[in-house]
């Protein structure tokens, strides 16, 4: 099953593979996860390479080699149990890849060990996953907008994601929740997005790490009338973050997507002076003070003659 579900990910998504396979960084990646592959097994080249196989066939794998790609593998399909969209899976599938090459070339060779490996260095220094470029319905905050906007009406929703650009965790679940802000946007439950890798102040003030160890991110907060109501993944006491996973169903059904929709849909309608107090019962409006009435050809004689007596 652990092998199966990831190959029937990659097999549905087909057409989007070869898309992603065209970009420079996955051309580039893909070439130095088979880099060992094509070294051991080109003619002319692993003619002169070592070996510890018993033939002495050195343009094959030993056995110390078959054990450390066996090992890798059994670890990619172990992360991909988790992984929910096909950028995970492939991923993964690269990083550990790269992984085995490094082993596997220093075993051979420490030299060609340390040239492979300054060249993952160079390659994750100068070379990113592309971002995803699809549609959304997401309005993207700074450190100067965030509070303004989540203030600006209390009647309305707001499921926020707080990112970083260059974790991969994020990187993967951007498509995940443009899709969602397409389903469930509308004028009272809108979704944004902050980088709290480029606003550091944004990052103390809502809880949320930045550090590349942290385990919160990407993370989702629900807002409403400005405050927050509820966040995933939830913090525990000594400040861990409890392990979630952020697949489009545990969204929808942790926060509650499809009430919180239709309830924003009748907000949208009833915007104005004809507004259902019932719908809004969470956040009723401020009353407004009533000026008091004044009748129509000004005061009655009585009172005009109670004061001339004064």
């Amino acid at each position: 099953m652990a092998i199966l579900t990831p190959l029937l990910a990659v097999l549905y998504h087909l057409p989007q593979v070869y898309k992603w396979l065209l970009k420079p960084y996955y051309v580039a990646s893909l070439f130095m996860s088979v880099a060992f592959l094509a070294v051991r097994k080109t003619p002319g080249v692993c003619d002169n390479l070592s070996t510890q196989r018993e033939d002495g066939n050195s343009c094959d794998f030993d056995w110390r080699e078959v054990e450390i790609l066996m090992f890798l593998s059994a670890i990619v399909m172990m992360k991909n149990r988790r992984a929910i969209t096909v950028e995970q899976h492939v991923g993964n599938i690269i990083l550990f890849s790269k992984v085995a090459n490094v082993m596997l070339f220093f075993r051979l060779d420490i030299r060609m060990g340390l040239l492979y490996l300054t060249l993952c260095i160079v390659f994750l220094m100068t070379c990113k996953p592309p971002l995803y470029m699809g549609p959304e319905y997401i309005k993207y905050f700074s450190d100067k907008t965030i509070d303004d906007e989540l203030e600006r009406d209390g009647r309305v929703t707001w499921i926020v994601e707080f990112f970083a650009n260059w974790s991969p965790e994020c990187q993967s679940f951007a498509s995940v929740y443009a899709d969602l802000s397409l389903k469930y946007s509308c004028a009272g439950l809108k979704f944004g997005k902050v980088d709290i890798g480029r606003y550091g102040e944004v990052s103390k003030k809502y809880k949320v790490s930045a550090s590349p160890l942290s385990k919160q991110l990407p993370s989702l907060v629900l807002f409403q009338g400005g405050k927050e109501v509820m966040r995933r993944p939830q913090v525990d006491k000594k400040g861990r973050a409890v392990s979630w996973t952020f697949t489009e169903e545990n969204i929808i059904r942790e926060f509650n997507l499809n009430e919180l929709y239709q309830k924003s849909k009748k907000l949208s309608k009833t915007k104005g002076p004809a507004v259902d107090k019932a719908s809004l019962s969470q956040f009723p409006p401020v009353p407004e003070e009533e000026e008091p009435e004044q009748e129509v050809g000004g005061a009655p004689e009585e009172e005009l003659e109670s004061k001339k007596d004064k």
